[in-house]
């Protein structure tokens, strides 16, 4: 399977005027990336977030074929009958270009209780939740009685075209199994090459245990980045982001955190291309924001290289 490639929505970009954020999103392309990407949150820590569906659908309209990519959209805090029409949308608006990243969210536990959910619960709310989505995603009528949710005849047409890939993220075991029962991959994030195999397998078996007939797995790996031509500037750009978004020392990140030179950044996620990985999420943290386009283009084309050479 061809390596993916997905930026995060560049920093700078919703400052723009609507030519300058097509230019950017053709450079994106141009630079060698499948996607963009986005996070979504209700209200983070300080009340910051973005409605991830709301982006992904403008992002779609700046760029005739480039993919978008919600990742990760907090499920357990949505009801599944409006997500899946909201997909059906997606599916409508920009056919065969959406991504649809899951994940039940923890790192704010806060954002989950103010949104009316018992953080108990949201491994059960989204495993009902995805049986109800893809349910209703082949345009049949579905009716669902689960623990959480009561859905009598409920119908989404029209059908998507093209069928709309859903990849689970967490680092749990139950994201493991959630994903391996109702997705088709598992999106990773701050963990070594060596556990990211371990989790693949385990999908395997939880598949077969499950006796599901596996897809053509798309497994995922999203971690942030820090480049320069300086590793220690690199480390530096990539350090006073995450604690700024995360509030953590960057300690507790940094022997999952790529940083260097192009070349250097590759070098330390073609491992994980052994283990599993078929997409790359890239959260490129550069000097300048107006380097991220280019400088995550440069990683892409050493991970590239590398490849070739290796063949």
């Amino acid at each position: 399977m061809k390596l993916k490639f997905g930026l995060a929505t560049p920093s700078t970009l919703w400052g723009m005027d609507i030519e300058a954020r097509r230019d950017i999103l053709s450079r994106i392309a141009d630079s060698g990336f499948d996607h963009l990407f986005m996070a979504d949150h209700v209200s983070f820590r300080d009340g910051s977030g973005t409605d991830g569906f709301v982006e992904v659908a403008a992002l779609s309209q700046l760029h005739p074929t480039i993919g978008v990519m919600i990742s990760i959209y907090l499920l357990p805090l949505r009801h599944p009958l409006p997500v899946a029409r909201q997909l059906a949308t997606m599916a409508r608006i920009a056919p065969g270009r959406m991504t649809f990243g899951v994940g039940i969210g923890g790192e704010d536990r806060h954002e989950i209780e103010i949104c009316g959910v018992n953080p108990a619960t949201r491994g059960a709310l989204t495993n009902e939740s995805l049986a109800i989505i893809s349910g209703l995603m082949n345009g049949e009528e579905l009716t669902f009685h689960g623990k959480h949710f009561t859905i009598e005849k409920a119908r989404i047409r029209p059908k998507p075209s093209q069928a709309i890939p859903i990849i689970v993220g967490g680092r749990s075991n139950a994201a493991l199994r959630r994903a391996a029962t109702y997705a088709d991959g598992w999106i990773g994030v701050w963990c070594s090459a060596k556990r990211y195999a371990e989790a693949t397998g385990l999908i395997d078996e939880y598949a077969q245990a499950a006796n599901r007939t596996a897809p053509q797995w798309l497994h995922g790996y999203q971690p942030w980045i820090g480049v320069d031509a300086d590793p220690v500037k690199a480390r530096e750009v990539v350090k006073q982001a995450m604690e700024k978004f995360y509030h953590v020392p960057f300690e507790q990140f940094e022997r999952y955190t790529p940083f260097g030179t192009p070349a250097q950044v590759a070098e330390q996620l073609a491992p994980y291309i052994d283990s599993g990985c078929r997409l790359f999420n890239l959260k490129v943290c550069t000097q300048a924001p107006e380097e991220e386009v280019d400088l995550g283009g440069e990683v892409l084309s050493a991970l590239s290289k590398m490849r070739q050479d290796q063949t």
